[in-house]
């Protein structure tokens, strides 16, 4: 005959000021009792977890380390900061050329190496952070960055210094390798709210990098910029040492073999990342479109507008993008189709406003404002929406993302520059009108099935 008896251990008490154990759920232990032949036997021992039954509250997900307002906008600080170093070579060209010996038409050599960088550590460097600790690799890219700008600052030939500025593009990176870490502190309601915010800061920087480089030029010539990046990206790795918290240590580790080769799986099979993949090339087309040709008409009669009041249109562009901010706030209730579908109907509606341009500069500007923040607006919610579905693998699922924000950036500039040569500003504007409308068929075909996936993996 079995007799089982059950006893259930509270957890312990605190002793002597010292709280023990009280993070742990209740241990029941059961006692087996043998008998045989009227002789009963003592069993084992044994040590259970509860069931559901068990406990009177229902187990909850393990929450983040938190992410405070101060750490988040230090975050979106230092992401404005590393994205400036990618543009802020743009209004420099011509200085730059004439300082180094570049000729004139192959100075755009500049960017495309720095983009080439970027490329390569969206695909090498980014995805580290499933492996890594995110806070040491970006502190490391931030230290690197710095003696990157540093060497060209002081480089005296052409080749030491496009060398250095794609050095300058690979460690660029570290932005999203900070938007993971941003997205991994917070907790996962607010998942959405924080990379608002974060990527608020990538925009900002991307709108005033060229602004600020150009002040700095005309003041000091055009390696005080690059020094002067430099020394902000020391100053900002100080400031994140101190501020970012120990990270625990990976417990799947994985080969860096291993890690690209699941790069490969990943964007073979994950049927989100096609969707939000496919949004981002299209919006991206849309927005370098009009910022790759929006200086064309501009400078020319009736404007005549300097590059400088020409750099100050972005500065539009700022207050659109930071409006966006609340496009987290609603992906992190489920809403993020819903989000995708109005800002992609914006961003339609933003060249009607932009095709305007010659009645008056007043359309310009909200057509600029209406497009960036429909833009950020589906950027965020496609970081959201990826990294929720799958936090162990951000990294890659953000380094594969980005690859085709970077395709679409860089697709959108060449077909923009040669609309503008065969239909001016209202060929610009029916490319972008175009790509608009593709991402807008796209959301239409696939929001019913993607509405009902993110309610289930909505965080409760």
């Amino acid at each position: 005959m079995l007799t089982r008896f059950t006893i259930q251990v509270p957890p312990p008490m605190a002793t002597s000021g010292l709280i023990i154990g009280l993070d742990k759920p209740p241990v029941i232990w059961s006692h087996h009792k043998t008998r045989i032949g009227g002789v009963v036997l003592d069993g084992e021992k044994t040590a259970q977890a509860p069931n559901a039954t068990d406990l009177r509250k229902p187990a909850k997900e393990p929450r983040a380390p938190g992410l405070s307002p101060r750490l988040t906008l230090l975050l979106a600080a230092a992401c404005g900061l590393a994205v400036g170093n990618v543009y802020n070579a743009q209004p420099l060209l011509e200085t730059i050329a004439t300082g180094l010996g570049i000729p004139l038409g192959n100075v755009g050599i500049i960017g495309t190496i720095t983009q080439v960088g970027y490329g390569f550590g969206l695909v090498f460097i980014v995805p580290l952070g499933d492996m890594l600790s995110r806070r040491s690799l970006a502190l490391w890219q931030f230290t690197l960055s710095a003696a990157a700008l540093l060497v060209a600052g002081f480089a005296g030939t052409r080749t030491l210094f496009l060398v250095a500025t794609g050095m300058v593009g690979l460690l660029a990176v570290v932005v999203q390798v900070l938007v993971a870490l941003a997205a991994s502190l917070a907790a996962p309601e607010q998942r959405g709210r924080a990379l608002g915010l974060v990527t608020s800061g990538v925009v900002t920087g991307i709108l005033t990098a060229r602004v600020l480089a150009g002040f700095i030029a005309d003041v000091a010539g055009w390696r005080a910029v690059y020094f002067t990046s430099a020394g902000a990206m020391v100053a900002m790795a100080a400031l994140l040492f101190r501020s970012l918290p120990q990270q625990p240590k990976k417990t799947a580790p994985i080969t860096y073999a291993g890690l690209l080769r699941s790069m490969a799986k990943v964007l073979w099979q994950d049927r989100d990342l096609h969707l939000r993949a496919g949004f981002a090339f299209l919006i991206f087309a849309t927005f370098s479109s009009l910022w790759t040709a929006v200086a064309l008409p501009l400078g020319r009669e009736p404007f005549m507008l300097s590059h400088a009041q020409v750099g100050l249109l972005g500065l539009a562009g700022v207050v659109g993008a930071l409006a966006a901010g609340g496009a987290g706030r609603l992906a992190d209730r489920g809403l993020g189709t819903t989000v995708t579908g109005l800002a992609l109907g914006l961003m339609l509606l933003s060249w009607l406003l932009l095709a305007m341009l010659p009645i008056s500069l007043a359309w310009l500007v909200g057509g600029v404002v209406l497009l960036d923040l429909a833009v950020q607006a589906v950027h965020v919610t496609n970081q959201s929406l990826l990294m929720s579905q799958r936090p162990e693998a951000a990294g890659r699922l953000i380094g594969l993302y980005m690859v085709f924000y970077s395709l679409g950036s860089a697709s959108g500039a060449i077909a923009s520059t040669a609309a503008y040569a065969q239909a001016g500003w209202l060929g610009v504007c029916s490319l972008g009108a175009a790509l608009s409308s593709g991402a807008v068929l796209l959301w239409i075909l696939t929001s019913r099935r993607r509405h009902a996936h993110e309610v289930e993996v909505l965080p409760h």
